[in-house]
């Protein structure tokens, strides 16, 4: 065994022992990549700043941070799912989208949804929009991990999907197809929390 990986292990147990709480989704307990990276007015986190070496792609995005709490694909699907069925603009057919509100996400990391705060969400190819708390919750966004029962592929509209069921509201389903889904970004990675 690596010397390491049994002292870190030792003190793990010894911690547990003396009843020190270990928090979970902490970087350390992830057992997959990072999908998800939350930044703003969130709690404590489980990570911090913005490493300019190795966080690429949020560094040419124009992100910063000095502290981010993280989810891999374990730490969302352990969290409330919801399925919504909405008619989507690729196909023109009805498809089971499922995964956590995006309200339980932002709690989850410790950030509170009230007032006139807003969430930004980016996706992998730099796409942002700005979605206010209240049509947050209005809407029912979740993030997506699911697209009829099967995990949303890299490369295709995943890996995670933030996403209403826009047949639902009225004030979306009236429009064209084709712009239902302008605030919500597939390949989503980063959500940045305005809280006011």
């Amino acid at each position: 065994m690596n010397k390491r990986h049994f002292l870190a292990a030792a003190g793990l147990g010894l911690a547990t022992a003396r009843g020190v709480a270990t928090p979970l989704n902490t970087p350390a307990m992830m057992t997959g990549p990072t999908l998800l990276t939350l930044t703003g007015t969130i709690g404590a986190g489980n990570r911090g700043p913005l490493d300019p070496a190795l966080d690429q792609l949020m560094k040419k995005q124009g992100v910063a941070f000095d502290r981010a709490h993280t989810f891999d694909f374990a730490a969302l699907r352990a969290l409330p799912s919801i399925t919504i069925k909405p008619t989507l603009e690729y196909d023109g057919k009805v498809h089971v989208l499922g995964g956590p509100l995006l309200a339980d996400v932002l709690h989850a990391a410790g950030a509170t949804t009230t007032g006139q705060g807003r969430v930004l969400l980016r996706a992998i190819d730099g796409y942002v929009v700005a979605v206010s708390f209240a049509d947050m919750v209005k809407y029912r966004f979740i993030v997506a991990t699911t697209l009829d029962a099967k995990a949303l592929p890299l490369g295709g509209l995943g890996p995670l999907w933030a996403v209403y069921d826009a047949d639902r509201f009225p004030d979306k389903a009236a429009r064209p197809l084709a712009e239902r889904f302008t605030l919500c970004p597939w390949a989503v990675y980063h959500i940045a929390v305005q809280g006011v």
